[in-house]
């Protein structure tokens, strides 16, 4: 029987809407403004005394940063309070995510504790001594009033406010990594100039070798005694400053040779047209890999090799050459070449207190090549996620991920059994890049399977709280993961760790590429992986993301009978409506149908911003039947929830619009037959810029939908679609499919 493909071309069916008109009705308010200016202004009055004791040399052109906490009810960036602001000469820098108890509350039923934002803002300290005679004279209905009533405390940013935790040593040099707050008509080398020379007067020294900068954060390595960073970090513009931390220890997933001898395929890798890259240890003079490595780059060509580096750097390149391999069923055919980046070398192993920066230096020169459609990333700081601030390797990879055209995978890290209690077995930094495929491991290939207990735990910070977005095979004490050992002859090393998850889930979209070729994109291909998820009915979602991927590639990129899988690709304008119908077939469908449906799509990120990290949204409205409406005046038919946004919140929050800037969707829903006529989702792209709306030039985001219609019913739904939609195509193989020669 002729198999069932993909069908693309879905955008096809797509077009432009009016936006609809929305009644929003009378909002409650919490605080009068007399109860504001009774309770914010004597906050502002304390601050104001405390930034006048501030060293002036730690006060950049005398700019201090004062925290606004708002208010759970006003976190939608509508609320943002730009009058007030500009009003009082403030400048917001940034921002995270804050659990407070409200004086007030606007619902009987609301928690106790709520998450808010709290905002960062920058002002010289003549401006903030002049805001409490401004807030008195406030009056009932400007703009400023109305946003000064939104506040819930005003505080100074001090010194403990910028300290994370970590291991500090007394009386001995360390290095710390420092994040930098640069305004927005900032100039980076002005900031760094300044900060250097605070520094030294603080008995610091700042490595010029090393400097990131990512949104308006600039990120620096310094080197210093620990008892001084109470007075470094009196420094106003320091968003942030932490120990230096390691890059996970490779040796936790050594392999242990088996000494299994295995032929290699003699074909071949499937596609030459595919472009996917390692970013690892290197590989060994010795191995046998070398037919499909196309090429072997060194960052660094005056640093030597390290043998556990060079063994987990072969392992995770065979394992996305060959994915995990069975000693019982021989070796498969590659999908692709590979190119072999070494970012870990005998620098990195020399005990470097600089090897996270240097390293992040090595995998940013490969990302900014913009050469590869596919890589693969097995490693990272040794560094469990935090909610409140984004650390400089997600900051740095999320901003180069943001055009959508690569697909980094990622491993979420081997420190699944650490203590839960301190969350120091959530996943790990930069598996939290809302950009990049974060992938967990699971214990065994086949059925009965879960997360392996090694594997990192999730959520992830909000935005990007499904974390990890999926698991694939990693192996365990009771079935391991094996991989191609060094040696001129091919022969296995058993290992387990997401460290061959990540790449055996990158082959699977490495190879949907291969086979379909450049009809498919490759933030599509991510969309593909975590729709085709096998689903674990017990597991947490907080174990393993929307499930594993599938270890037969058959079932991501075909269709059984009575079903059908569209692809929709494109790119969104910022304010814009676009419909993107749902293709049933012109024959009238009977029974139950179940539709299944995940939105990807590729964002700008404000690091600086925490609260408000991702700058694109999607509002999705599902409208199953165009009969239905509302009431006779309605333009638009009746509208359903698809997502829901319990699904992006936790019972205490409620932020009403926080599954709005996921920058991935997914969920299914079954319908009788006859409630589905022409069903459609409306898709508005909100753009913001600092949690605030974008005034112009916004950008337009990539997009991918990838839509499964399962009717048991009518077994040739596959067929049905195409007849009933020219515009639609099935998606053929690009290439012939044997895949073991």
């Amino acid at each position: 029987m002729t198999a069932r493909y993909l069908i693309g071309r879905g955008e096809l069916l797509t077009y432009k809407i009016d936006a609809p008109k929305k009644n929003p009705g009378e909002k409650k308010h919490p605080y009068s403004l007399d109860e504001a200016k009774a309770i914010i202004t004597p906050q502002i009055i304390e601050a104001n005394r405390l930034f006048s004791e501030l060293p002036d040399n730690a006060c950049v052109n005398d700019m201090v940063v004062a925290k606004v906490v708002l208010h759970p009810s006003y976190i939608a960036k509508s609320y943002f309070p730009k009058s007030l602001f500009e009003q009082a000469g403030l400048t917001s820098v940034g921002s995270r995510t804050l659990r407070v108890s409200p004086r007030k509350v606007v619902q009987k039923k609301s928690p106790k504790e709520m998450d808010t934002t709290e905002l960062f803002v920058a002002g010289t300290r003549y401006s903030l001594s002049k805001l409490p005679n401004i807030a008195e004279q406030l009056t009932e209905g400007e703009a400023s009033a109305k946003q000064f009533t939104q506040i819930e405390s005003f505080s100074p940013m001090l010194a403990f406010d910028r300290i994370k935790d970590g291991e500090y040593k007394d009386d001995e040099t360390q290095v710390f990594e420092v994040g930098l707050h640069m305004l927005p008509e900032g100039d980076s080398s002005e900031l760094r100039a300044y900060f250097s020379m605070y520094a030294l007067f603080c008995g610091f020294q700042v490595n010029s070798e090393f400097e990131f900068e990512a949104g308006r954060l600039l990120f620096l390595a310094i080197e210093g005694n620990p008892n001084q960073l109470e007075k470094l970090a009196q420094f106003t513009l320091m968003r942030v400053i932490r120990p230096m931390a390691r890059i996970r220890a490779i040796s936790t997933t050594r392999s242990m040779p088996v000494v299994i001898p295995v032929d290699l395929p003699s074909a071949e890798p499937l596609s030459n047209k595919t472009k996917a890259a390692i970013l690892d240890g290197g590989l060994p003079s010795n191995h046998v890999l070398s037919p499909y490595i196309r090429r072997y780059f060194l960052s660094d060509e005056n640093a030597d090799d390290v043998t556990d580096y060079l063994d987990h750097g072969l392992g995770v390149t065979s394992a996305v050459l060959f994915g995990a391999i069975n000693p019982m069923e021989g070796v498969n055919r590659p999908y692709s070449y590979v190119d072999h980046h070494r970012v870990l070398d005998s620098k990195s192993d020399e005990e470097d207190p600089y090897e996270l920066f240097r390293t992040l230096g090595h995998i940013e020169t490969v990302l900014l090549s913009r050469q590869y459609q596919f890589i693969n990333l097995s490693l990272g700081p040794d560094l469990a996620i935090e909610d409140t601030d984004v650390h400089v390797w997600t900051s740095v990879l999320d901003s180069l991920l943001s055009n959508g055209e690569t697909l980094l995978a990622v491993a979420i890290g081997n420190n699944g059994q650490r203590d839960e209690l301190t969350q120091l077995n959530r996943i790990q930094v930069p598996a939290d890049c809302v950009n990049a495929l974060s992938v967990g491991a699971s214990d065994v290939s086949g059925s009965g399977w879960q997360r392996a207990s090694y594997s990192a735990k999730g959520p992830g910070r909000s935005p990007g709280r499904h974390k990890p977005d999926v698991v694939a095979f990693g192996g365990s004490p009771t079935e391991y993961f094996h991989v191609i050992s060094p040696g001129v002859r091919a022969s296995l090393s058993a290992t387990l760790g997401t460290s061959y998850s990540a790449p055996l889930a990158l082959r699977s979209a490495i190879g949907i590429s291969a086979i379909l070729g450049d009809e498919v994109h490759p933030l599509s291909i991510k969309a593909l992986l975590i729709h085709g998820c096998e689903s674990h009915q017990i597991a947490d979602m907080e174990d393993v993301g929307r499930g594993r991927v599938p270890s037969d590639i058959d079932r991501l990129i075909t269709c059984g009978e009575g079903e059908a899988r569209i692809i929709y690709q494109g790119a969104l304008l910022p304010g814009k409506y676009l419909r993107a119908p749902i293709p049933l077939p012109d024959v009238a469908l009977m029974g139950k149908v179940r539709v299944r449906a995940t939105f990807c799509y590729a964002s700008p990120v404000d690091p600086h911003d925490t609260a408000n990290y991702t700058k694109a949204g999607l509002e999705i409205t599902f409208r199953p039947h165009c009969d239905k409406f509302v009431s006779d005046k309605a333009a638009n038919a009746k509208s359903q929830t698809f997502f829901p946004l319990s699904k992006y919140r936790s019972e205490a929050e409620l932020r009403s619009d926080l599954g709005k800037w996921e920058t991935v969707l997914h969920d299914e829903k079954s319908f009788l037959a006859s409630s589905l006529k022409k069903p459609v989702f409306d898709v508005h792209y909100n753009a913001r810029d600092g949690g605030g709306p974008v005034p112009s030039g916004a950008p337009q985001i990539r997009y991918a939908l990838v839509l499964t219609l399962i009717a048991p019913k009518h077994v040739n739904l596959h067929q049905e679609i195409l007849r009933s939609h020219a515009a639609l195509q099935m998606l053929e193989p690009q290439v012939s499919l044997p895949l073991r020669t």
